[in-house]
């Protein structure tokens, strides 16, 4: 290992890791981005957190203004160079006037920020008010699910970061599982509903979704793509409280 690689790693753990190729599980993550954006995806939009601007070129095909805002220097040069319309800064602190975007999106990227309600506060006070003959500006969120029986960030266990998908973890009693992984937080329906309770922001639709697995179909196509649909499948059944990932998209009032 390089001496830079345990550098890598961390921030890996603290940032998280931005989707780097296209594939199944981002083409069906956008197409639920934008039906839940519906007309407002046509105008003014922030990728909140874009990485390396995967989300943010797809979202700039259909807006007439598409921004991204990203913490990771590496990243948002990236994102700069590919998709343009990239600023540096943290979403503690947005570098935009109130009121100024139509859709924002926040993909997997509250759990690692310094203050998640500070952050979707300032989401909030970026989207367009409702007028007389204009509803208010969304959000469209995703967070991971607490029920996951798997905690794909890795863990930190004798200061060092280890990586892989985790079983169980997220089932340990709170303090314990916020000990093992520090660098991200993990969300429960009912900490969702206390982050968004007291803000300018009414919800629209909420549901628990499974991921695609496109790394197992890479390896093992027929197999991977049966368990793709079988859990996917779980996501209209009481079983898909052990999804990856919360799907929210809130308004602005």
């Amino acid at each position: 290992m390089s001496a830079e690689r345990p550098r890598d790693l961390q921030r890996a753990a603290l940032r998280g890791e931005p989707s780097y190729v296209w594939r199944a599980g981002q083409e069906r993550r956008l197409g639920l981005i934008l039906a839940a954006a519906g007309e407002r995806a046509g105008g003014r939009v922030l990728d909140d957190g874009c990485g390396v601007g995967q989300y943010l070129a797809h979202l700039g095909e259909h807006s007439r203004g598409a921004f991204g805002l990203e913490f990771d220097p590496d990243h948002a040069w990236t994102a700069g160079q590919a998709v343009g319309n990239v600023v540096r800064g943290a979403g503690e602190a947005l570098p935009f006037e109130d009121g100024n975007f139509d859709l924002v999106l926040s993909h997997e990227v509250l759990e690692h920020v310094a203050n998640d309600r500070v952050a979707l506060a300032e989401i909030a006070r970026v989207l367009r008010r409702p007028g007389q003959a204009t509803a208010g500006g969304r959000v469209v969120l995703f967070v991971p699910n607490r029920g996951y029986p798997f905690e794909t960030h890795g863990v930190y266990w004798r200061g060092h970061y280890r990586f892989g998908n985790i079983p169980l973890v997220n089932y340990l009693p709170r303090p314990l599982r916020d000990r093992l992984v520090p660098h991200v937080r993990v969300y429960t329906r009912r900490d969702l509903a206390r982050l968004v309770s007291g803000l300018p922001l009414e919800l629209v639709e909420r549901k628990v979704i499974f991921g695609a697995y496109d790394n197992i179909i890479t390896r093992r196509p027929r197999l991977g793509r049966a368990l793709r649909a079988v859990l996917q499948a779980f996501e209209r059944t009481p079983l898909r409280c052990l999804g990856l990932s919360h799907f929210w998209v809130l308004e602005r009032v």
